[in-house]
């Protein structure tokens, strides 16, 4: 394959323009809550009509919240949408990124943030549970990706994918056992590279992002079960505390923006300084 020939942008946009999303759409697999969903309405606060998808019958509290708050605020002309998809199941997942993208001829951004975790020892984990673990953390994404990429070549709206990763895919957490899930984020850290390869023909960029720990309901979980983790975990950072899924919001924006239009097969590290030590 003949790669196109490199041009820098003809028009350059203010720097508060380069982060609006007006008339674009987008869709983030795991938005039902967490860091997906709050990753979501900052996109719908730029502009941006973004369709959740996650595997929850119906959308919950959080979302719902979410969703009101963005058709209230008058300066935002984004909007929220709700949708039950499983990414484990490819062909629904398929056939509804077809749908979204065929309603408004055209699909702008992906955001593959579903994922699950589960806390045990390796030599108890059973083929089951590495199975769903892999099915979700890295199929999901992979195919969710592909999804995407699939619209943007049909509508011919070029555009830009992020991967979710974690910091858990380059180290090994004190007090995290839970290999599976850090093996599944490694992963997803190089499948976003031979992506962004694959499709930067396409002008498709494929960027992923790694967070240090937030305090999302799955890590909260983590928390209830084993309470010493929280203070553990906040004192390997740097600044000795963990995250709020709204402090990625910016992350977000940036890389699903022309904020960063020269960036691709890259992998933006938010930690708190947690793997710098």
């Amino acid at each position: 394959m003949q790669l196109p020939t490199a041009t820098r942008p003809t028009t350059f946009k203010k720097t508060r323009d380069l982060f609006r999303l007006d008339g674009k759409v987008y869709v983030v697999t795991g938005g039902g809550r967490g860091l997906g969903l709050t990753m979501a309405e900052a996109l719908a606060e730029a502009g941006g009509t973004v369709h959740c998808l996650d595997c929850r019958p119906e959308a919950g509290p959080d979302f719902l919240e979410a969703q009101a708050r963005a058709a209230a605020d008058t300066e935002c002309v984004g909007s929220l949408h709700y949708s039950q998809v499983d990414v484990r199941d490819v062909p629904q997942m398929e056939a509804t990124f077809a749908t979204i993208a065929a309603q408004n001829s055209r699909l702008d951004g992906l955001i593959a943030a579903a994922g699950i975790q589960r806390v045990q020892p390796a030599i108890d984990y059973s083929q089951e549970h590495m199975r769903e673990m892999m099915d979700v953390n890295y199929g999901g994404v992979m195919f969710a990706a592909a999804a995407a990429a699939r619209q943007m070549i049909a509508h011919k709206t070029p555009g830009n994918i992020m991967l979710v990763a974690s910091m858990s895919g380059k180290i090994a957490n004190k007090g995290l056992i839970s290999s599976v899930y850090n093996s599944s984020k490694a992963a997803v850290i190089q499948l976003g590279k031979n992506l962004a390869m694959e499709w930067a023909p396409h002008g498709i960029r494929v960027n992923s992002l790694s967070p240090g720990h937030i305090v999302t309901p799955m890590v909260q979980q983590n928390f209830d079960d084993e309470p010493h983790l929280e203070a553990l975990w906040a004192r390997e950072n740097m600044m000795g505390r963990l995250s709020s899924p709204e402090e990625f919001k910016g992350a977000a924006l940036f890389l699903l923006s022309d904020a960063s239009t020269f960036m691709t097969g890259s992998e933006l590290v938010i930690d708190g300084g947690h793997t710098a030590w």
